[in-house]
């Protein structure tokens, strides 16, 4: 992360980005210097003729389209940036406060979304385990909340909680995962993924440019059994 809170790719994506601008004015400005050097050296001893001559029309029409080009590119990508430039999946969301969060969690009996950051907040109260079942060290969980990656493991479809089994369930290929993103059934090869958060005063800050690999299969630090029917066939 740098100091605005940018992923490594996206400061790499902007730096490609300007390079190519500054190529294309570069090469801009150099046809319209040969133009304008070979009308000087065209010009006969008597008074010029204000005539555009076929090759100074090509030449001009060439920088025309290397700027409109060069313009429709930058702006594209910054549109196309502009969700992690502001603060978007990527850099550092502000996922509300820890009583808010768990009023909503308890309050719904399903986890609290925050789409902006592609995650899940959880309530964990589980034992640690180790490894990349150590919730704790790897500063995951704090106050008894915990942030999942939506993706899933498996083949990245996004995970949905089923409000019947109190799991979540993955539409594509059945894979299914506890309450606290816990490998149970199906083909993914461990849990959800998860971030990093911190807790300043009340509110709770999740860090998505860096994924924290989801524990291995057998981790259950929740013991919880399926609470009703599945939302998706077993896989």
């Amino acid at each position: 992360m740098t100091a605005l809170g940018l992923s490594t790719a996206t400061v790499a994506v902007i730096l490609v980005l300007v390079g190519i601008i500054l190529f294309a004015l570069f090469f801009s400005l150099s046809l319209l210097r040969a133009s304008r050097q070979a009308g000087r050296q065209a010009e006969p001893a008597a008074k010029p003729v204000p005539v555009v001559s076929r090759r100074d029309f090509q030449r001009r029409a060439l920088i025309s389209s290397v700027l409109l080009f060069s313009a429709e590119f930058g702006f594209g990508t910054v549109g196309f940036l502009w969700p992690n430039l502001r603060g978007g999946f990527g850099s550092k969301i502000p996922a509300g406060s820890v009583s808010d969060i768990k009023s909503f969690i308890e309050g719904n009996k399903q986890p609290y979304y925050v789409g902006q950051g592609r995650f899940y907040v959880v309530e964990w109260s589980g034992t640690p385990g180790s490894g990349q079942a150590n919730y704790p060290g790897l500063q995951v969980t704090a106050q008894g909340i915990m942030p999942l990656y939506q993706r899933c493991v498996h083949l990245g479809c996004r995970v949905p909680f089923c409000q019947q089994s109190q799991w979540f369930e993955c539409p594509c290929h059945g894979s299914k995962y506890n309450d606290a993103g816990e490998y149970q059934l199906g083909p993914a090869p461990r849990g959800m993924d998860r971030f990093m958060l911190t807790i300043e005063g009340d509110q709770v800050i999740v860090d998505t440019s860096g994924v924290i690999l989801g524990p291995p299969r057998g981790t259950n630090t929740i013991n919880e059994p399926a609470q009703g029917p599945f939302c998706v066939a077993p896989g």
